[in-house]
């Protein structure tokens, strides 16, 4: 059948992607063919394409989709033509209007959760699921610092972290972002525009420092989040948004209060089917029981995916971006 995608044959900016026809066959062994409804934008969709973390080429684009199932290929169990489904991970290439996908990375979706709302926070929700339940396990009245807090993975962050009794200060970058995550339920935060952030981590904590800092900014922020960090604290570098972090000795670790640092991925802690389920089941309890709200404040025609990279990038965006084939 034929079908539509956002593909790019070179790395650059949003200019290099193009909206093409594409052709997509019968789903093979352990497949299925979906017909795409809503698609997620997620910043490390700009990293694939200007070559920070390199793929081959040409490529399609994107890696957190919903939709129906159209056709279920041999082997596939617990799965049927007509359900709705979401993914996050897999295979390169959400950015279409439907395409082939291998059946055990997909979730069935409840009655409750719209398919806009699952392209939206499947990979933020998770994401956030794992960081405060495993990467550290957050424990109720602890202090914990999250940067980039107005963002798509940060608002869901807020409102987990005071579901569970985490008093999170969270970073932004100017007083409306800062209404946002004060909104949505950080204890605290800070607007990088006119406060230091060690400083302000400092008072907050009577100058004990945080047991673990989230960080997706990466090279700007990587030093102030060490320094907020109290004696074997962790740093959880997530994302790059601002560049990667340079080369840097771990001797620093060290000096710094011997220190943890990890560097972890969605993919790892969803690696196993089972992993996969645990995780969107807690999402998807978070949201059916009202304790965490998806913010959905920007949406795109898929076509216009460049437009929307601009925008991410910008940083014009807040909470969570649908593209719409």
């Amino acid at each position: 059948m034929k079908a539509h995608a956002i593909r790019f044959h070179q790395i650059g900016g949003p200019e290099v992607l193009r909206w093409e026809e594409v052709e997509v066959g019968d789903p093979g062994a352990g497949e299925v063919l979906l017909r795409q409804t809503a698609v997620g934008l997620n910043f490390i969709d700009t990293y694939h394409r200007s070559g920070l973390y390199p793929m081959p080429l040409p490529s399609g684009l994107g890696s957190e989709a919903s939709g129906v199932i159209v056709k279920v290929g041999k082997g596939v169990k617990g799965l049927k033509k007509g359900q709705r489904v979401a993914y996050c991970g897999g295979p390169i290439g959400a950015y279409a209007d439907a395409r082939l996908f291998p059946a055990d990375r997909l979730v069935p979706l409840p009655r409750a959760i719209s398919d806009k709302a699952a392209a939206a926070m499947m990979l933020k929700g998770m994401t956030v699921e794992y960081l405060l339940n495993r990467t550290y396990p957050c424990r109720k009245g602890e202090i914990v610092l999250f940067h980039a807090a107005a963002g798509g993975v940060g608002l869901i962050a807020c409102q987990w972290a005071k579901a569970m009794g985490v008093q999170l200060i969270g970073t932004v970058g100017n007083e409306e972002k800062a209404k946002l995550a004060r909104d949505h339920g950080a204890k605290w935060v800070i607007d990088t525009s006119k406060d230091n952030v060690v400083e302000r981590v400092k008072e907050i904590t009577k100058g004990l420092g945080v047991p673990v800092v989230y960080d997706s900014i990466g090279k700007d922020t990587w030093e102030s989040s060490l320094a907020c960090l109290k004696p074997r604290g962790l740093m959880v570098s997530f994302g790059n948004a601002s560049g990667p972090v340079a080369p840097f000795s771990p001797a620093v670790l060290s000096a710094k209060g011997s220190l943890f640092l990890t560097r972890p991925t969605l993919f790892h802690y969803t690696a196993t089917r089972e992993d996969l389920l645990r995780s969107a089941k807690a999402l998807f309890g978070m949201v059916q029981k009202g304790k965490v709200k998806i913010e959905i404040n920007q949406t795109y025609a898929l076509k216009d995916a460049a437009q929307a990279h601009r925008d991410l990038v910008g940083r014009k965006t807040t909470g969570s971006t649908v593209l719409l084939p």
